[in-house]
């Protein structure tokens, strides 16, 4: 690394997702529109199970805050991109920068983390019925909840850290529409062996052991259902792992082909659309996954709605 060559940024301006005015066009009226429904959604099913007791169960707990790292990421991500499709100068301050990414990174990092929890919480569930209570106690649900954004925080430090004390020689124009790690080291002139590898091994880390845990839990889940001898019972069973085996295999499986791989393969057009995927498409549907499948919810739905028109 040359440091008389490297440049002391204030700012990077954000290139968008695309510069094609056609594309733009389909673009500026359904950001907002998807973004209303990730905020509607996502609230909705804050503001639900909080005021219902019958969802104050480990399952819906769980939801909860997977509904809350939703809007907390998508909010970070979309926001910025909504002001971008209306203003032409789509700089955003150095620190902001930094802001938006450690925002992004500890809530998809506790994402990952919360849908193992939720498929461990549904093996006991189902497998263990009668302990069930006690297996997933409010210190338990407490101090699995903390592991969950610990790891998120600190995974997002160690990233923040490394990747913006790079040395960046060229341009300030992150060809991306948030501040994310793969654009910034294309345009760091340092050795970023280093960031590739750390990115490598603790996302690998998290990704592998949280799969293998759904994995786990899910092979149990199966044993346990096919055992239920009323059929209703299978249904309900199946209906709810299916719906978040759905958000895991879309969420896992896009994170794992933005991260998992070799710098050399990036194609920032093709990282961008699935960038967009899962910060803001996956957020908008996955409320919508989960109570469409979900009996409580829907009839937890139903009461607050009569509940609003009587009142």
């Amino acid at each position: 690394m040359d440091s008389g060559n490297c440049s002391a940024l204030n700012q990077f301006f954000l290139l968008g997702i695309t510069n094609n005015p056609q594309i733009k066009v389909i673009l500026f009226p359904a950001f907002p529109v998807v973004y209303f429904i990730i905020l509607l959604a996502n609230l909705g099913m804050i503001v639900l199970i909080r005021v219902d007791s019958q969802l104050h169960t480990p399952m819906y707990i769980f939801l909860n805050h997977l509904s809350f790292s939703d809007l907390c990421y998508s909010t970070a991500v979309g926001s910025k991109m909504l002001v971008d499709l209306l203003v032409k100068n789509k700089s955003i301050p150095f620190l902001d920068c930094a802001l938006q990414f450690f925002i992004f990174c500890t809530f998809t990092d506790a994402e990952c983390m919360l849908l193992a929890v939720m498929a461990f919480d549904g093996y006991r569930a189902i497998s263990r019925p009668l302990s069930y209570a006690v297996d997933m106690s409010n210190r338990v649900r407490s101090l699995l909840l903390t592991g969950v954004y610990l790891v998120g925080l600190g995974d997002a430090f160690i990233h923040m850290m490394l990747t913006f004390h790079l040395c960046i020689c060229e341009s300030n124009e992150v060809n991306h529409f948030f501040c994310d790690v793969p654009p910034l080291l294309l345009l760091s002139c340092s050795d970023t062996q280093v960031n590739e590898l750390v990115i490598f091994t603790i996302f690998g880390f998290i990704e592998l052991s949280t799969i293998s845990r759904v994995l786990v839990s899910y092979r149990y889940i199966i044993l346990a259902i096919l055992k239920i001898h009323s059929a209703e019972g299978r249904h309900k069973a199946f209906s709810t792992c299916a719906s978040h085996l759905t958000v895991v295999v879309v969420f896992q499986g896009t994170m794992l082909f933005m991260y998992f791989r070799p710098s050399s393969s990036y194609s920032l057009d093709q990282d961008k659309m699935s960038s967009l995927l899962y910060t803001l498409v996956i957020p908008m549907l996955k409320p919508m996954i989960c109570s469409l499948h979900n009996k409580d919810v829907k009839v937890s739905i139903k009461k607050l709605k009569n509940k609003i028109l009587f009142s």
